[in-house]
């Protein structure tokens, strides 16, 4: 059985979910607990950076959702997610960077913002606004990519596609869907029929309750965001810079785990 250490609302493990679901592979999720830190030594020996996913399968672990998206792909080849050719397999991995690396950080930072009240007033009204422009363009550059075709895959539902669902999906929650009949948004309807990626969407929502209590625990230090490469470019491009040195005074927040 296959064991995929996770979080419902990291947008990295869902992709890996709607993978697992798509290759019809059976799988069992696990939570760690990164507050209480029960568990953190032993997670830690899987994952140095105490980040999720993290997939086992049997003897093998693997970090990095990219990385576990290329193991299955590699490791169970039918169906597969990935086109046929180089050029077109390159064009769906860019499309997942640009949604690893840049869209995500734009929902996270409103995390920031709203969830974690990192921010009030005209800081996080600035923050916000940038968010919603943000958004918008790489809305309008994914619906470049996705053009005329169905999928951003091409024909049929793939690695394009789970890259951009959960980004998509983040940003709806937070107030900044695609335009209303775009071709996106009727992309983003048509990936929310597949069962996979209902399922992965539906168990984030379902783990949106108990977010009145982040505030209190950003504060009190026991639960510390992750400031690493992209994220903290947003916050410091974004305007959010004395959230970061204020963070950083708290020990609130953390950057990648060094290791020993």
């Amino acid at each position: 059985m296959v064991i995929l250490h996770e979080h419902p609302l990291s947008p990295y493990a869902q992709k890996v979910k709607i993978a697992l679901a798509e290759k019809g592979i059976a799988f069992e999720t696990r939570i760690p607990d990164i507050v209480g830190g029960s568990n953190l030594d032993e997670f830690a020996a899987l994952n140095p950076r105490l980040e999720v996913p993290t997939l086992i399968d049997g003897d093998t672990t693997v970090f990095d959702s990219t990385v576990i998206l290329e193991y299955l792909e590699d490791r169970w080849p039918t169906p597969p997610l990935l086109p046929r050719s180089p050029a077109e397999r390159a064009r769906v991995r860019m499309i997942e960077d640009v949604c690893d690396t840049y869209y995500e950080a734009i929902n996270w930072g409103l995390m920031e913002v709203r969830a974690f009240r990192r921010a009030t007033g005209a800081l996080a009204d600035r923050l916000c606004a940038r968010a919603a422009e943000q958004t918008a363009a790489v809305n309008a550059w994914l619906e470049r990519k996705l053009g005329t075709s169905p999928y951003f895959n091409g024909d049929a539902f793939g690695w394009g596609d789970l890259a951009v669902a959960p980004a998509v999906a983040g940003a709806t929650l937070n107030g900044n869907p695609p335009a209303a009949g775009s071709r996106l948004a009727t992309w983003f309807a048509r990936a929310q029929d597949r069962p996979s990626v209902a399922a992965t969407l539906q168990a984030a929502q379902d783990a949106l309750g108990g977010f009145e209590m982040l505030p209190q625990l950003v504060e009190s230090g026991l639960f510390k965001r992750e400031y690493r490469d992209h994220r903290l470019e947003w916050m410091l491009r974004s305007g959010g810079a004395e959230i970061v040195l204020e963070g950083m005074r708290r020990g609130n927040i953390r950057f990648s785990t060094e290791l020993s």
